[in-house]
């Protein structure tokens, strides 16, 4: 798209052209919405993740109409492997499947787009544009290096844990983020028979976090590591605490025999990449007039099992869903919209109260060893993984007391 042909205008511009920003964009275009979605790097970014696919993300695929094509692509598992520090294992059943997420976020642009958005990239976002009384009337942007305006109705920020576009648009209340991770691909074929299930071990080389192996398709494992509350909140400007990824990662690779045989016998494709994470939907202002903030950026990611992508898609959607409702209601479409997310916060809190796990490791060996001898327990654990238990529970002082009676 040339700059004689960059739109001057559009009924709801969406910045960021993740899992969040394209479900609202794919949602609002089949309505017959005018959209357009910018996006600082072109169709077919990488994005450093975990890359798995839990039922939510597989519920909000199916809502967006992409399910099939996502899952044509993808590397089903019928499991999580839990592995607590002692090597005990307990394999939890799910609806699962891992595909990268640079296929995952081009399926769900170009669903988008094929829906009627108008896609924009590269496309960086410098400030909002305001009316007289401070209400966002849209953006200005850097376009291949030129400046560029876009008037809007409404403005949906969905730019992912890095804050500098939230800070310009004044709705940064934390800029550090809640965790980091680092994560690699290796090519294994040998190995594809031998790890079928989604890997997620707890271990003191990764306190407070965990480590992961993820089959994908082709042969191909996402490994990595993601430490949880690695920086300290300091009014506001958090200090990042003692924390070097890369040597969390060779630990976890010396430490747990799957993932030291398939750095010793793969092929690691490309190079080792770190992103930071943003949770429980705090640090940021959810909405402005004029302006909603969606996905990571909202703090879209669960502290405990740092699964992202479904609930980025499902902010999105809400965001969506609310300018749909309400269309010109500026307080109503807000209210809407932070009613929604506030409805989602209860959840939040008691994946964070789960979030003990990753900071007392032994609390995994406690409830592995009890699930191997209580069917109850190992279906309440899928019921964590479905969303349809109470992760907190398992970790209160009343869910660790019943451990012993069930």
């Amino acid at each position: 798209m040339s700059n004689a042909s960059w739109p001057t205008a559009c009924q709801v511009l969406i910045v960021g052209a993740g899992p969040a920003g394209s479900a609202a964009a794919r949602w609002l275009a089949r309505a017959g919405w005018d959209v357009v979605m910018v996006d600082q790097q072109s169709l077919g970014r990488d994005k450093v993740c975990g890359d798995g696919l839990i039922p939510d993300a597989h519920h909000a695929l199916e809502r967006l109409g992409l399910l099939d094509r996502v899952m044509a692509k993808a590397q089903r598992s019928a499991h999580v492997g839990c592995i607590g520090p002692r090597g005990g294992r307990i394999d939890v059943p799910g609806h699962l499947a891992v595909l990268p997420r640079k296929t995952l976020d081009e399926i769900l642009n170009l669903g988008a787009q094929e829906a009627g958005a108008r896609f924009i990239a590269p496309a960086r976002f410098e400030a909002a544009l305001e009316d007289a009384q401070g209400r966002v009337r849209g953006a200005r942007l850097t376009i291949d290096g030129q400046a560029h305006e876009i008037a809007a109705d409404w403005v949906i920020l969905a730019t992912g844990a890095v804050p500098k576009a939230l800070t310009a648009a004044g709705m940064c209340e934390r800029h550090t983020p809640s965790g980091v991770a680092l994560r690699g691909y290796v090519r294994a074929p040998a190995l594809v028979d031998e790890i079928k299930a989604l890997e997620v071990v707890w271990c003191k080389a990764v306190q407070p976090g965990y480590g992961w192996i993820f089959p994908a398709p082709d042969g191909t494992f996402n490994i990595g590591v993601g430490v949880t509350d690695s920086h300290r909140d300091l009014a506001g400007k958090g200090k990042k605490k003692d924390v070097n990824l890369r040597e969390i990662f060779d630990a976890f690779v010396a430490q747990y025999p799957n993932a030291q045989r398939l750095m010793a016998e793969g092929e690691l494709v490309g190079e080792l990449k770190g992103a930071p994470l943003r949770c429980t939907l705090k640090g940021a202002r959810w909405t402005r007039p004029g302006l909603l903030v969606s996905g990571e950026a909202a703090g879209s990611t669960y502290s405990f099992t740092g699964e992202g992508i479904g609930k980025a898609m499902e902010t999105g959607l809400l965001a969506a869903e609310a300018i749909l409702a309400h269309r010109t209601d500026d307080a109503k479409v807000r209210e809407a919209y932070e009613q929604g997310l506030r409805a989602l916060q209860p959840k939040y809190d008691l994946y964070e109260r789960g979030n003990r796990v990753n900071r007392f490791p032994w609390l995994a060996d406690l409830l592995i060893w009890r699930a191997k001898k209580s069917p109850r327990l190992l279906a309440r654990m899928s019921g964590v993984l479905n969303e349809t238990s109470n992760p907190g529970n398992l970790v209160s002082l009343k869910g660790l007391t019943r451990l012993f009676l069930e």
